[in-house]
């Protein structure tokens, strides 16, 4: 089980990895973008200091997290290339917004092409990218355009990255299982968060509340993985808006409730 860094970014990097080997995280899902823990243009440098400093402490660094939409842009060539030398085997891939209507079926023309690019730097480098399946207005927001998108894609190289928590705000009922089968030689790694809707004023708005609380049925969830025989990186995503000391608590929490949920499985 991966931890995701984002809510963790106030702490400093070696106490974070302090941390994530005290709660009894096996690796680290790295974020190597804008405002994360490593800014694309200090790749080269801090992230070998970055993976070495999680060895040290006994965790993995099988994925970082990126903002990359395009092999073409500055530093995306050197994020792959030092990602490779220091063992990292996945990348997720930033965010294409979602234009509007009347503007999609030409945007997966548009984001196939851009992706035979990361195709190559996959390739060459040995790493799967993987795109995320993000609620919202995002291109990738629902699991049967992704897989429109990566259909003739090979998965080992551009793969899905789903996260049951965004697919129930889009696909409440049987949309979320819907995604997991039409995606399931896609999948190379799975977010785990959960979501709740709630009023406020005069509309509803999705939140991330605790493992459990929400929508997600996640023991159907972990029941289709192992069915599927699942066994890529499974990242935690704490995105609460909490103090960091809740944040951190909250966290043994769910820890402990999706292991005991992996355990009741085997």
């Amino acid at each position: 089980m991966l931890l995701f860094a984002k809510k963790f970014q106030v702490m400093p990097l070696r106490e974070f990895a302090d941390l994530a080997a005290e709660m009894g995280f096996d690796g680290i899902d790295l974020t190597v973008r804008p405002n994360g823990y490593i800014r694309p243009e200090d790749v080269s440098k801090r992230l070998p200091e970055a993976v070495d400093i999680f060895k040290d402490r006994g965790l993995s660094v099988p994925m970082i997290t990126t903002a990359i939409t395009n092999a073409r842009e500055p530093y995306a060539e050197e994020t792959f290339r030092v990602a490779a030398e220091c063992g990292i085997r996945y990348i997720k891939l930033g965010y294409w917004e979602y234009r509007g209507f009347g503007h999609l079926k030409h945007q997966i023309n548009e984001l196939r092409e851009a992706l035979k690019g990361i195709q190559e730097l996959s390739k060459r480098h040995r790493i799967t990218a993987v795109i995320h399946t993000h609620s919202g207005p995002f291109l990738t927001a629902e699991p049967t355009i992704l897989w429109l998108i990566l259909r003739d894609f090979n998965p080992d190289l551009i793969g899905a990255y789903v996260d049951p928590g965004h697919m129930v705000v889009e696909g409440g009922l049987s949309g979320w299982i819907m995604g997991m089968d039409i995606l399931s030689d896609k999948i190379r790694v799975v977010a785990v968060k959960d979501f709740a809707w709630f009023k406020e004023e005069n509309s509803w708005k999705a939140r991330v509340v605790p493992l459990g609380e929400g929508l997600v049925p996640w023991r159907d969830v972990f029941g289709i993985l192992k069915r599927m025989k699942f066994d890529g990186p499974i990242s935690l995503h704490s995105e609460y808006r909490r103090s960091l000391n809740e944040i951190i608590e909250q966290t043994k929490k769910d820890l402990r409730y999706v292991k005991d949920i992996l355990a009741s499985l085997n």
